[in-house]
This record gives C-alpha cells, structure tokens and sequence, in this order.
C-alpha cells in the first residue's frame, strides 16, 4: 500500500523556520543544488523509520502541511516548541493503547502534530 514519502513546509521566512524545526526536533536542513529556492530536510538516518521532507517559500496564503512527527516525548518536546517561538493549540492528550498526541503552530502558522508511541496510554 503507498505511504507518505515525503512532506513540505511552506514558510514566510525561510531562516526562522529552518532554525526552529533544527532546534525541535534535530533536523538537517541545507539548501538543495537545483535551480529553485529550496531546502532538503533530513529527519533522521536512513536506516530509521519515517520520511524525509522539504523547505520552501510560501507562494499562497493558505499553503500549509499537517502531518504528525513521532517524539520520544510529547512534554519535552512542547517544551521546546514553546522556547522556539512555536503556539501550543492542543496540549497533550492520550490515544488509549496508541500514544499521546498534541498540536501546534510552528513561526510560520503551520499546524503540525506530534505523536508519542506509548501502548499503555490511557
């Protein structure tokens, strides 16, 4: 079955929102070779599950991505959202058996979500 192989980040100001999702979550982020502005986003090794993303400039207001990006730790990591300029709009909540999740805006009024796997949940 086809899965997501890769996801996009529309930003207003490219800088800023390469320096907040490096210091989130860790990503590698550099600038692509081609002829567009564009900026490759590596989330983790190659032998580790998940995709790989891009950075680009926002073209239309209502450009935006929401995808869930799995965390060893869904407090932590709020944590951080909140000292790197990012909006909590859905704390922490449970997915009983699954996890827990929380929503946020990233500086650039992206809506993403995060997920922690934790089959205990309740």
């Amino acid at each position: 079955m086809p899965k997501i192989n890769h996801f996009e980040i529309n930003a207003d100001d490219i800088q800023r929102a390469k320096e907040f999702y490096e210091k989130v979550f860790n990503w590698k982020i550099e600038r692509w070779g081609g002829p567009l502005e564009y900026w490759n986003i590596s989330a983790g090794e190659e032998d580790e599950e998940g995709i790989n993303g891009g950075l680009q400039k926002r073209e239309n207001k209502g450009d935006g991505i929401f995808n869930y990006v799995g965390v060893e730790s869904v407090e932590k990591t709020l944590k951080k959202i909140k000292e790197n300029g990012g909006e909590i709009l859905k704390p922490k909540n449970p997915i009983p058996s699954v996890g827990y999740y929380a929503v946020f805006k990233d500086t650039e009024g992206n809506q993403l979500g995060i997920m922690e796997e934790d089959e205990n949940a309740k």
